[in-house]
């Protein structure tokens, strides 16, 4: 499974981006994608992943964390295999790496880094003040 992620870059503070991710080398009938991002330097301090938002192929069940609700939507386009974040209102604290991620499961909607089995290369995006 190769997961390659885009849409990332710098932007002020109320501003909007649009993530995607291209989905390749698999054939799962039931899955999960979706997004979890690192914060700069929390790895080090030992800060894991957050999961950000995650949705499921076999149920359309769909995770938010409380930090992004109202702000954030998930979907995606199952012809092309590609999964989006729509990030509405951002601020400074979202700034992070944002990595795709998927797993095969057959069941609701799980968002959590350990959950995870493919991981893209991840793309930074920056909010500035």
């Amino acid at each position: 499974v190769q997961l390659v992620e885009s849409g990332g870059g710098d932007v002020q503070a109320g501003g909007s981006l649009r993530l995607s991710c291209a989905a390749s080398g698999f054939i799962l009938d039931n899955y999960v994608i979706g997004w979890i991002r690192q914060a700069p330097g929390k790895e080090r301090e030992g800060i894991s992943r957050e999961g950000v938002a995650c949705i499921s192929s076999s149920d359309g069940s769909i995770y938010y964390a409380d930090s992004v609700k109202g702000r954030f939507t998930i979907s995606r386009d199952n012809a092309k295999n590609t999964a989006y974040l729509q990030m509405n209102s951002l601020k400074r604290e979202d700034t992070a790496t944002y990595y795709c991620a998927m797993v095969e499961l057959d069941g609701p909607v799980v968002c959590n880094h350990y959950d995870m089995d493919y991981w893209g290369k991840g793309t930074l995006v920056t909010v500035s003040s």
